[in-house]
């Protein structure tokens, strides 16, 4: 699998079908990885937290979830990367572990969320195999509360993970799990689960490719973003800009005359 890194972070240059036929490789193989969905926020929260940049750095794969970061990976050179969003990922997925009969488990969100979310899945992939559902606390977890959690993972066969408890601390969940998880890939798709549910409008198509899908998102929840996005995306334009005269980025063979 190709890897470069934008600011330090690594990043996988793909496409939806080059991740998801890695993510079947995977599930043939056996073993246990884990997916981080990478946005402009990830970035920039890595660069002020060294722990997480050392986690998206051992990830298996991580996908360009933003049209900054793939216009960025095209003038390196990857020209035939795209953004990897994470719900559509999810869903291409799905797909395939429902023609596979793959069993799948869903941790994160609420209740609410996760019904609602189980029948608009069904609607669309009947006979998708869902082993499991559950609604973490929306606090720390207890070593006890988290071991439970896991051995439910685990007793339920799943083989495909999803984690929708939001960024950085999904990241933070899966890399701490991945050595007790057994047998399965780990996706951390965000938001995904309340798009999917209903409960959250998706950016239209045409937004999300001229890279404006942060601005359609700051108008449907203003409070939430605001400071992400103000102050996030022009900390990250900033540091990329410094990155163009100062060797912030590994070199590649992008790179590399």
């Amino acid at each position: 699998m190709i890897e470069d890194h934008i600011l330090g972070m690594k990043v996988n240059p793909l496409t939806y079908s080059h991740a998801a036929d890695q993510i079947e490789r995977w599930l043939a193989e056996g073993g246990t990885r884990f997916v981080s969905i990478c946005s402009v926020n990830n970035v920039v929260t890595a660069l002020r937290d060294t722990k997480l940049m050392e986690i998206e750095n051992s990830a298996d794969m991580v996908t360009t979830d933003g049209m900054p970061l793939v216009w960025h990976l095209k003038r390196k050179g990857h020209r035939d990367c795209s953004r990897v969003y994470g719900p559509t990922l999810m869903l291409q997925v799905l797909e395939r572990a429902t023609q596979k009969d793959v069993p799948v488990y869903f941790y994160g969100c609420t209740v609410d969320v996760l019904q609602k979310l189980r029948r608009n899945l069904i609607e669309k992939f009947p006979g998708l195999k869902i082993v499991g559902m559950f609604a973490p606390p929306f606090r720390e977890l207890t070593e006890e509360e988290n071991a439970e959690h896991v051995q439910a993972i685990n007793d339920s066969g799943a083989r495909l993970v999803f984690v929708g408890i939001s960024t950085p601390k999904q990241e933070f969940w899966m890399h701490k799990n991945r050595p007790v998880l057994k047998n399965c890939v780990m996706l951390g798709v965000g938001a995904a689960f309340n798009f999917h549910a209903g409960l959250v409008r998706q950016a239209p198509p045409f937004i999300q490719r001229i890279g404006m899908e942060w601005f359609f998102r700051l108008v449907m929840e203003p409070r939430r973003l605001w400071r992400r996005y103000l102050f996030g995306n022009t900390y990250f334009l900033y540091r990329l800009f410094l990155s163009r005269f100062v060797n912030v980025d590994p070199p590649t063979s992008a790179d590399i005359p």
